[in-house]
């Protein structure tokens, strides 16, 4: 039987202040909820009969009713999981051997789960968030990522700051509309690349440190789509990123 003080609690981890308040985030399915689990110790289980955790948790059981009356999502599946904040806080990242992921000002919840889906399918273990992106731990986004947010690292911080704080010959890649053909560009195994808001791409103050402009060209002459989802131009820049180290 769930307690309407729980029922409470999940309605009010939707929001960004109560999942800080509590220190906890809602996560849902067997997949997604699977994955955290193999990271992350959850605070607590509902869960239906027909569920199995892939690791020896303590679990509420509950019907199928209940589960429907507590989930967050128009069809619920079986689980429904409150996990602990990880800490999101980093100050230094291994720029010298790999690449880093930067989002400066995403703000769809759609899109962050996605790209962080993107950073785990190319194999990216780090995304640093301007501090005004949307929250990694909604559960919308933490849904998008299907998984992919149990293993990848994502942290908040002052961008620009950051980024003065790399070494000097660190190159910080960024797709602009003015920028050079990404396809004609050689890339580098090791960086930041950093992608923006959806509506007005990278700030201002970003675009002042960025080294390496990338532009993705459009192939279509005339009237034609006025730029890229940024989550669809992640995946590109991502993939051009890889395939040049082959």
């Amino acid at each position: 039987m769930i307690s309407k003080n729980q029922v409470k609690l999940i309605r009010q981890l939707e929001q960004k202040k109560y999942r800080q308040r509590e220190g906890l985030f809602v996560a849902e399915g067997p997949k997604v909820v699977g994955d955290l689990m193999r990271r992350w110790q959850p605070a607590t289980v509902f869960a239906t009969d027909d569920y199995t955790p892939p690791t020896a948790v303590e679990v509420q059981r509950v019907t199928a009713d209940e589960l429907r009356h507590i989930s967050l999502l128009q069809h619920p599946q079986q689980v429904l999981a409150l996990f602990p904040l990880p800490n999101v806080q980093r100050s230094t990242f291994n720029v010298q051997r790999s690449i880093i992921l930067a989002l400066d000002g995403v703000q769809d919840p759609g899109n962050l789960g996605t790209i962080i889906r993107i950073a785990d399918w190319f194999g990216i273990d780090d995304i640093v968030c301007s501090e005004d992106t949307a929250d990694a731990w909604n559960p919308k986004v933490v849904q998008a990522t299907m998984g992919s947010i149990a293993r990848v690292n994502i942290s908040y911080t002052n961008l620009p700051a950051l980024l003065d704080r790399l070494p000097a010959d660190t190159p910080v890649y960024g797709t602009l509309l003015d920028g050079d053909n990404i396809y004609s560009q050689p890339l580098s195994a090791r960086g930041i690349i950093v992608m923006g808001n959806e509506g007005n791409g990278l700030s201002a103050e970003v675009r002042r440190r960025v080294t390496h402009r990338l532009l993705i060209p459009s192939f279509r002459e005339g009237d034609g789509a006025e730029s890229l989802n940024v989550a669809v131009a992640t995946a590109i820049v991502c993939s051009e990123f890889r395939r040049s180290e082959k």
